[in-house]
């Protein structure tokens, strides 16, 4: 699937703020990975096609969780803001035919992240966060530190996710503590500030 053909099927599923927010997704993806020698066309078309199920009926994405063997099932017991990404991958494999598993897991994680993050999966979980139509408390601190360090900037961006979700004693899905850990085990006091 192109780019282009991507972005027609997105503009119809979509409501208009959506897609705009997923343009500059895009915008960010293809950034990012010019800036951190990424695969360009895979992080476009990734980006565009991340929020693809955001929309999609709650009733319908439980029951793609409970069919699709790689969505594990304990994602039902978590805000129903994490289905998306899943059943997004779900359905662009089977309704568009894309195989590439770096995309559909750029997909599949770009809300929560997860235990080694790929390159194109941290460019559009970072995407998705720093977007220019973005506005809330940390987002210029990361946009800064994308800038510096792609690894340091995730991290931040997991770690402000964590906070926000744990000020509000919501849930916090583990693969989103387990992306946050790996990075700083990996590069711990190699992040850049």
């Amino acid at each position: 699937m192109k780019i282009e053909e991507a972005m027609r099927e997105v503009e119809h599923i979509l409501p208009r703020k959506r897609y705009e927010h997923t343009l500059g997704v895009v915008q960010s993806a293809k950034y990012l990975a010019e800036k951190y020698h990424g695969n360009v066309e895979k992080a476009e078309l990734a980006a565009m096609l991340h929020d693809i199920a955001k929309y999609f009926n709650k009733n319908d994405m439980a029951a793609m969780i409970k069919k699709v063997p790689d969505i594990p099932d304990d994602l039902l017991e978590y805000h129903v803001s994490l289905w998306h990404a899943p059943v997004g991958a779900a359905y662009v494999k089977e309704k568009y035919d894309i195989n590439d598993n770096d995309i559909l897991n750029a997909i599949f994680y770009h809300t929560t992240g997860r235990k080694g993050m790929t390159l194109l999966e941290k460019i559009v979980f970072l995407a998705d966060y720093i977007e220019p139509g973005r506005r809330f408390p940390g987002v210029e601190e990361v946009r800064r530190l994308a800038e510096i360090d792609l690894d340091t900037a995730v991290a931040k961006a997991l770690e402000n996710t964590i906070i926000f979700l744990a000020s509000r004693h919501q849930q916090i899905y583990p693969d989103t503590i387990s992306a946050y850990n790996d990075l700083i085990n990996q590069a711990g006091r190699n992040l850049k500030s």
